[in-house]
């Protein structure tokens, strides 16, 4: 399971610093990817920042970059995205597209451009949300953002079926996060997922253990607090 070359996007936020550091305890090479221009903290062998992965090209660009500097990559973990609370008057159109762009066309660009250059017993885990299985007020164009993530998990498992190459998605509930903290500063964050705890569970989906599982949507949402 070591020496790998991963690719972990949005590697440079809360949770990707912590999926990052984890494949990189277990000895695998990281590549972390992120639209944001500079990583502030967290271990990785390499950084790419400042790059906007929704876009197919530039998302060639990154694993031929990862594949020239560290090797050809056996796994990637679709973190990059993002969240916003609105009610459909209070946005509609943009904010849907901007959701999109960010949960469900990061990984389908992605995992279209690593698809040909992943080698070995190779992984693809995406990072869909609880969330999504019945929207709340307000989360409407982030759950359909997600729910399209899972049926690309699902789909791009049955494209694949015929290649050493497994897919799956995790679907945590609310991750315990800085941000997620200051906006709800009256929540018990005991009930929430620990980001370390989320990435425990895609290293085993990246595992030779996890080999016969493909297409699953895994739910994650059990806090500390149980």
């Amino acid at each position: 399971m070591t020496g790998r070359t991963v690719i972990v996007t949005g590697g440079f936020g809360t949770l990707g610093r912590a999926v990052a550091d984890a494949f990189t305890a277990a000895g695998d090479k990281v590549a972390r990817v992120d639209f944001v221009p500079n990583a502030k903290e967290g271990k990785a062998a390499l950084d790419i920042g400042g790059v906007d992965i929704a876009d197919p090209e530039v998302a060639e660009s990154v694993v031929k970059q990862v594949t020239d500097k560290l090797g050809a990559p056996s796994v990637l973990v679709n973190i990059a995205g993002g969240f916003v609370w609105e009610p459909l008057h209070g946005g509609g159109a943009p904010t849907w597209e901007r959701m999109f762009r960010m949960n469900a066309l990061t990984a389908a660009s992605m995992a279209k451009a690593a698809v040909p250059a992943l080698t070995g017993q190779a992984s693809i885990i995406n990072i869909g949300a609880n969330a999504a299985h019945k929207a709340a007020a307000g989360m409407g164009g982030y759950t359909a953002s997600k729910a399209a993530v899972h049926k690309l998990t699902e789909s791009l498992a049955e494209e694949l079926k015929g290649k050493d190459i497994t897919v799956n998605a995790v679907l945590p509930s609310i991750i315990d996060t800085p941000v997620n903290r200051a906006d709800m500063p009256d929540a018990d964050p005991g009930e929430w997922i620990r980001p370390e705890a989320l990435a425990e569970v895609i290293l085993f989906l990246a595992s030779p253990a996890a080999r016969t599982i493909t297409g699953a949507l895994i739910p994650v949402t059990r806090g500390d607090a149980h």
